[in-house]
């Protein structure tokens, strides 16, 4: 009887342990398959939604729900709150005004991802220096792009910017105007329908809408930007909250994003317009 008594306490401790083993491989299985939730605008959706489904990704024991926005400012707001783990959408220049704006709500950066040229486009001129003195041109209404657009006029050489332009400078901070040029500020939307009018000689438009208007920055544009120091703000970036404690796991989606066959996907969904920018933190914040 004692016996059998002690076989059973036996089996019952060895079934207990096991239990508990299993519950814990459990916990630790779902912990490792947490779900990251990344918020994106536009068609970065396309890029995380194919990222998502590659046999790397569940390799790295990542889960990725993606989710899209139509507003930058409501995507920050949700990934400093947490509701959002990762954000891919924005420019550093972006990062750096939300950063400002909101100091007990900030966010991180994890990495680089890609520099969308913005274009200067004319449907009456071929080069840069064929535009007549005293034209117009069509530049974005919101200070980002203003600013922006303004710094490509002067790395083609059409203006001068004083010392202290900033990421909103605008028009009041041009140093000198050699060609007596005039702008006409327009919504970033109405860009590709904006150079059929006749009265403006070119248009500086994002690559977003650019490639919406059937317009690729790479072949139809009279000039654009280049991936050097001088575009570093306009890089994207991935973004999440100061305060995380997922930052190391995080970090993966920037090894990800880089993966050849990734790059290979972006070049050939967004004709070559969306430029790999592989690059350490320290390369913006020079």
């Amino acid at each position: 009887m004692k016996k059998s008594i002690k076989i059973l306490i036996s089996i019952i401790v060895i079934v207990g342990i096991g239990g508990l083993t299993f519950v814990i491989h459990n916990h630790s299985v779902q912990q490792k398959n947490q779900e990251i939730t990344i918020g994106t605008i536009g068609s970065d959706a396309k890029i995380w939604n194919y990222i998502a489904k590659l046999p790397e990704t569940k390799k790295e024991n990542l889960k990725l729900n993606v989710q899209s926005y139509t507003d930058g400012v409501s995507l920050n707001t949700a990934t400093a709150q947490g509701k959002v783990d990762v954000n891919a959408f924005q420019s550093y220049a972006y990062f750096l005004a939300y950063n400002n704006q909101n100091k007990e709500n900030k966010l991180s950066l994890l990495g680089t991802t890609y520099l969308e040229p913005l274009g200067i486009y004319s449907k009456k001129y071929q080069k840069i220096n064929e535009i007549p003195d005293g034209s117009t041109i069509a530049i974005a209404n919101n200070p980002a792009n203003t600013a922006r657009g303004l710094k490509l006029l002067e790395k083609v050489g059409l203006i001068t910017l004083k010392h202290n332009f900033g990421n909103l400078s605008g028009t009041n901070d041009i140093l000198k105007n050699p060609r007596h040029l005039k702008f006409k500020e327009i919504d970033d939307t109405t860009g590709p329908r904006v150079i059929s009018d006749k009265t403006i000689a070119a248009a500086l438009i994002s690559n977003t809408i650019a490639l919406e208007g059937h317009l690729n920055v790479l072949t139809d544009s009279i000039a654009h930007e280049q991936v050097d120091q001088s575009t570093k703000d306009n890089v994207n970036i991935l973004a999440t909250a100061s305060s995380s404690k997922q930052k190391v796991k995080y970090k993966k989606l920037v090894s990800l994003y880089h993966n050849k066959k990734v790059q290979n996907y972006i070049k050939k969904e967004f004709d070559g317009t969306k430029i790999e920018v592989n690059k350490s933190s320290n390369y913006l914040r020079k």
